[in-house]
This record gives structure tokens, sequence and C-alpha cells, in this order.
């Protein structure tokens, strides 16, 4: 469910980075535009997300909005600002540049504050065994020993390393909403030349912030080394020239303005990287916190879950994709977001 989220509401908060850098509302118009149909449609796999790690997760969820409430809250915001600021700006007539800030600004917030969330989360829990006791009249010891909780403060999320998942996330969105917004205008249109350039620049900036947090992840994260250099190297070895080589696809559909081709080999590496990152963390779900099995809701509650979740997500698959078909159409800079 996040790796679906990443891939396509990264984009469009990728495009509203883009339009921190625009140089008057009709653009800023015109990117909302290329959204208007879909937009909406992206966010709601972030909620599914959040319901599937309450329903099937609890204890990391739990633990998950003491540890990173104030990263989760200012991604929440920026998002509801970003989706305040789509309504707005359409209708606008004095305040149209206030809200086309608040577009733009909310898209580069958004990722950063998840970003931050995410390396603190791989940094792991600070959680501890047993609870105040005086809190509890006439509680013994025993009955609390083997009850986790959050031990940490509002702040112990802030590190470097977390700090800097937050600048690489803002990168990684930047690429993004380069692709597709070439994907999106018509070849020749102001828009479409300066995404064009954008992207080129970002797909160097981001392969140097993989660089970086590959090797920062190497040297901080003990279990992350043990399996990169362990007995099954050559396979790690292998998935990173599998992602170097679907980066090198993207970036030559690129440069011959293959525009929808180079934003799907992008859309790969995201879910190569996705997937190699939970693939290093196995068996656990929180690193050196919680397993998976350890974190996971009792057997029975997980398969009624999954019944319910196994009908639910093919609808939701299918009309996320009939709406991108249905505005597949490219733009230009005069489709303005009004026209909408």
């Amino acid at each position: 469910m996040f790796l679906l989220y990443i891939g396509l509401d990264g984009a469009d908060l990728g495009a509203g980075i883009f339009a921190l850098f625009s140089k008057d509302e009709e653009e800023r118009g015109a990117i909302m535009a290329s959204m208007a149909g879909f937009w909406d449609g992206n966010e709601t796999w972030l909620v599914v997300a959040g319901g599937v790690l309450f329903g099937a997760f609890p204890l990391v969820y739990g633990s998950a909005f003491n540890y990173l409430m104030i990263p989760l809250a200012v991604a929440l915001w920026a998002i509801i600002s970003r989706a305040i600021a789509f309504e707005f700006h359409v209708h606008a007539i004095g305040s149209k540049r206030f809200w086309g800030w608040m577009f733009a600004g909310g898209s580069l917030v958004a990722p950063f504050g998840a970003g931050v969330a995410l390396g603190a989360a791989l940094q792991g829990f600070p959680m501890a065994h047993g609870m105040a006791l005086e809190s509890v009249p006439g509680a013994h010891a025993s009955a609390f020993d083997a009850v986790p909780h959050f031990s940490g403060n509002a702040l112990s999320f802030l590190s470097p390393f977390s700090l800097w998942t937050g600048v690489g996330a803002v990168v990684a969105a930047s690429l993004a909403g380069g692709l597709y917004l070439c994907a999106r205008f018509l070849p020749g249109d102001p828009i479409h030349q300066r995404a064009k350039a954008w992207t080129s620049g970002f797909s160097l900036v981001a392969l140097a912030a993989i660089a970086v947090t590959l090797i920062w992840s190497y040297a901080i994260f003990p279990w992350a080394a043990a399996k990169w250099t362990g007995p099954d190297w050559w396979f790690w070895l292998a998935w990173l020239v599998i992602i170097l080589g679907f980066a090198y696809k993207s970036m030559m559909a690129h440069a011959e303005q293959r525009d929808f081709t180079a934003l799907l080999w992008g859309e790969g590496v995201v879910a190569q990287l996705w997937i190699a990152l939970w693939a290093t963390m196995y068996p656990y779900i929180v690193p050196e916190t919680w397993t998976i099995q350890s974190a996971a809701n009792p057997a029975n509650s997980l398969a009624v879950f999954t019944l319910f979740m196994t009908g639910f997500i093919p609808v939701m698959i299918l009309y996320n994709w009939y709406q991108i078909w249905v505005f597949r159409g490219r733009f230009t800079k005069k489709s303005v977001y009004g026209g909408h």
C-alpha cells in the first residue's frame, strides 16, 4: 500500500515541488490541471496503508504514532494544505498566488516529513517493557512485564540520518515529478522544456543520494551490513545492478523523449528500492524492535482482515487505472486549472 502511494502520489508531490519555481500562477494552474483527475485517488492508498497497519500490526501502529508524531503530523498538515489549495486556487482572485504557494509548499513539506519518519523508523523505536504501577491500583509487576510501551520523547525521531532521509525523499519526489510533467505536457510546451532540464539534473542528484544512503546505512545499521556483505552478497550486488539498469533505461528513454516509458522505468527504480528495503529488514517490520510475527495481530483476526482487503483492493486498482486512462491526454501551459 505504501509503495502504491509513493509511486503514484510521489509523482504528484514532485510536480508540486517543481511548481515552487514556476514563474506565474498560470503555470501552477496548468500543473494542478494535469493531475486534477486523479491526485485525490492516489492519496487513498495512504489511507488504506494506515488502515492496514492498524488492523494487521496494531503494536507498530500505536508505537509509531508516539515516536513519529511530529514528522507524521507535519506531513499530514502539508497534505491537507495542498488539498485545500487545489480547491481554492481555481476560484481565488486576490489570493490565487497564496494558494499557489500553499500547493507548492505542501508538496515540498509532505515528502520531507514522510522521509524523516521513514529514516527514524529504520533506526528502531525506543521501547521498554513494564509500566508505572502506581497508575494501576492493585496491579502486580508480573502483569506488565511483557507489555511494551514507547519510552522516548517527542524529539527522539531527530537524528542526522532521519533528516537526510527527509532530504532524500524530496530528491526522489522531485525526480518523479519531473518525469511525470514530461509525460503529461506536450513536447515544446514551456513546462515540458523546463521539466526536461529539471529531470536530467535530478537524475544525477538522485543517483548520488542513493549512493550516500546505502553507504550511510551500511555504516550505522548492523542488520543491513550483515545481509549486504554476508554469504548472499552476490544476490544484493545483482539487485543493485538491476536497480542501476532501471535507472539507466529511464535516463535513456528521457533523453530520447519517450516520456511515458521513462516514467515507467523510474517507477520501477522506486519499486526495486522499496522491495530491497523490506528484504533487508526481514524478518523485522521495524528494525531491532518488532518482527513481523511478534507485531502481527492473532491469526484469526488476520484471516478475516485479509478476506476483506482481498475484495477491496482490486476495486481500488480498477478505478485508479480507469481514471488514469480517462485523463491520459497531454496538456499545455494554457490548460489552466479553471478550465476543469
